[in-house]
């Protein structure tokens, strides 16, 4: 396809995750397969407008703009979507690019990816219940040895979430590629949150993300 649909296209710099700080193209998609209710998209993909953009004219722009490709959503995986996102990825030229997903259809996008391609996937797990937490052991293990897959997660005080941790180190996942966030949608929240997620990011060995898009309203 030489076109996508979305719902926001600009140019700012990455908030969070293991490419916090790079410029990027940011792009979003409507539609996502979760809807969970502390999701900050959610108004927005609810009430936003899909409209297209080319590929020739989203290669201009990286080119113009000297950035890397931020895919996001919605859940750049999910139905329609995911042959976009390959396609956005194999045909686009871009120093990097980075996928944000819950892993929806992870495994099947990284077979169909150029493996040439400097891609980080940033895999947010969304830890509500035992099923969750299930599906997600099964996806870490499959993807435990792609050094291309990280992990970068909303951490509270949750037995689900600290469970999952606990999993990470009993497998001998990377802790360096485990990127722990506080919790909020304003700066105030994301800094009374962050002790917590400090302490946690130390007694697991793993990184702290202080989503400076949050705290520095740049996006």
């Amino acid at each position: 396809m030489n076109k996508v649909k979305i719902i926001e296209a600009f140019t700012s710099w990455q908030g969070e995750g293991n490419d916090a700080g790079k410029r990027m193209l940011i792009l979003r998609f409507k539609k996502c397969n979760r809807h969970c209710k502390w999701c900050d998209t959610n108004v927005k993909m609810r009430i936003s407008n899909e409209f297209e953009l080319t590929l020739k004219g989203i290669q201009e722009t990286v080119d113009r703009e000297k950035c890397g490709l931020l895919i996001t959503g919605g859940e750049p995986t999910f139905g329609g979507n995911f042959e976009q996102t390959r396609d956005l990825i194999n045909r686009v030229k871009a120093n990097v690019y980075n996928v944000e997903t819950n892993g929806c259809d992870l495994v099947d996008l990284i077979k169909v990816v150029n493996k040439n391609k400097n891609v980080s996937y940033s895999l947010s797990p969304k830890l509500f219940n035992d099923t969750d937490f299930m599906g997600y052991k099964r996806l870490v293990k499959e993807l435990k040895d792609n050094k291309k897959v990280f992990i970068k997660l909303v951490t509270e005080n949750r037995p689900l979430i600290i469970s999952f941790l606990d999993f990470l180190v009993e497998i001998e996942f990377d802790m360096n590629r485990v990127f722990l966030m506080p919790e909020g949608t304003t700066k105030d929240a994301i800094v009374n949150n962050a002790p917590f997620v400090f302490d946690t990011a130390e007694k697991y060995k793993c990184n702290f993300s202080s989503r400076e898009h949050i705290i520095y309203g740049f996006v």
